[in-house]
């Protein structure tokens, strides 16, 4: 069952500890951008036993960076509040797609990782992460064959995956039916919201949904799901009142299928939803009392919270903003920085850096100017509104100044906004510590 999870040598906290530190093992060479010329050949844990610095060890622009305390800052924030409020977290893997990060995500106790996508899953078990939440429908029967070795060649595999329609359960049967494998798939029934993304539209069809997992014997259904951030995309009061009437839904659907007898056999009914804009409104519904003998256990999937960032999230997130629960009252940080050095200045209000939409985020805000690193080492904090990104080609980033007194070769560090959007960008990534480089996280996106 998704909620099953035991620890075994070499996978303590759900992750295979040592297939993560062989990471240190890769050979740093071209495939990783911006990594120093004079670090090819070597392994990234021989390259880190050189304490290089940032500025000073060869890296080349743009280079995205993570700074190390505000990265354990957020982790040790987020666990504390989920404790606090008897909140289960497993964050969404997509944001970083980084084993490392998501090993420090489960030593901070997060109960387990949540993926997407197939190829998402696949990368997880590669590190050998125990327990998924599967947050979409799966219904390619290739997907569905691998899923079933992959289970019965662990038994301490826990996984779980959504289903919103007759169709999507009919082929997840036959799927599974015909690959012949012994054990079942737990499936969440997913409810969704009329103009959004998947999901069922209305309480009947997810009434439909429920039945029909529960008929299948390769099925079997242990809880109910959804998303919020579907239902509004700001922080207006009225948006934030449509929110709790769709988690009042939410509520009533997950008490009816457990008065169904659906439930009966289980120790744990999962209930999931959360994004990282309105965790806070999930975990106030999911946490109020539950019918007596209805095991719920309520996990958040945020994901955005490891890294925050200087846009989307910074005004959204309930740790930026007044919250509904009590707890964390020191907000998250943000631990991405990009680094791009000024390369022509053709005109006195506009000068042209070495970044673009191959390098960072532009789907929500574009990146905010925060320091400038002169040729004499020194680095200033740059004015409010002295300058401004007016727009991004694929390599240059246009940069408007009002006042700011940068020049060419100079390096302009950069606040970002939506990290999800910004890692899927860089396959080798320095976290730093004040200057020093002490650590390389790989992503595979």
């Amino acid at each position: 069952m998704c909620n099953a999870v035991h620890r075994r040598q070499g996978v303590p906290e759900g992750i295979n500890t040592g297939t993560v530190r062989a990471l240190r093992d890769e050979t740093i060479d071209w495939r990783f951008k911006g990594m120093p010329a004079n670090a090819f050949g070597t392994t990234a844990g021989e390259f880190l036993a050189q304490r290089p610095q940032l500025f000073e060890a060869g890296f080349v622009g743009p280079l995205l960076t993570l700074d190390t305390a505000a990265v354990e800052h957020n982790l040790r924030t987020m666990a504390a509040w989920c404790d606090e409020h008897g909140l289960k977290l497993a964050p969404h893997g997509k944001t970083t797609m980084a084993p490392q990060l998501f090993q420090r995500q489960l030593e901070h106790g997060a109960w387990g990782i949540t993926a997407a996508t197939t190829s998402q899953l696949r990368v997880y078990r590669a590190f050998g992460v125990q327990r998924i939440l599967f947050a979409n429908e799966l219904v390619d029967p290739q997907g569905l064959a691998w899923l079933s070795r992959e289970l019965d060649a662990d038994p301490d595999f826990s996984f779980c995956c959504y289903a919103d329609s007759l169709r999507g359960v009919e082929l997840m049967a036959a799927a599974l039916t015909e690959h012949g494998g012994t054990r079942q798939v737990d499936v969440l029934v997913e409810f969704g919201v009329a103009g959004g993304r998947t999901g069922a539209r209305t309480v009947s069809q997810a009434r439909a949904v429920a039945a029909a997992v529960a008929a299948e014997p390769r099925l079997r259904l242990v809880g109910v799901s959804g998303y919020e951030g579907e239902v509004a995309h700001d922080v207006e009061t009225s948006s934030l009142s449509a929110i709790d009437g769709y988690l009042d839904e939410f509520r009533a659907l997950v008490v009816e299928f457990g008065e169904a007898g659906y439930f009966d056999q289980l120790d744990e009914v999962i209930v999931s939803a959360g994004g990282s804009a309105y965790f806070d409104q999930v975990a106030e519904a999911l946490t109020r009392p539950w019918p007596e003998g209805l095991p719920v256990v309520p996990v958040l999937r945020s994901g955005g919270y490891l890294l925050h960032d200087d846009g989307f999230y910074r005004v959204r997130s309930p740790f930026g903003r007044e919250h509904r629960l009590a707890g964390a009252e020191s907000p998250f940080r943000p631990a991405m920085r990009i680094w791009a050095q000024v390369m022509s200045q053709p005109e006195a209000d506009l000068a042209l850096l070495t970044m673009g939409r191959r390098d960072v985020s532009f789907d929500q805000g574009l990146p905010e100017p925060q320091v400038v690193r002169g040729s004499d080492g020194e680095i200033r904090t740059l004015v409010a509104d002295s300058c401004h990104v007016s727009g991004l080609a694929d390599q240059h980033a246009f940069l408007t100044l009002t006042g700011a007194d940068v020049r060419v070769g100079d390096w302009v560090g950069f606040g970002l906004s939506h990290p999800c959007t910004v890692l899927d960008k860089w396959t080798l990534i320095p976290v730093v510590e004040g200057d020093e480089v002490v650590d390389l996280v790989r992503t595979y996106f």
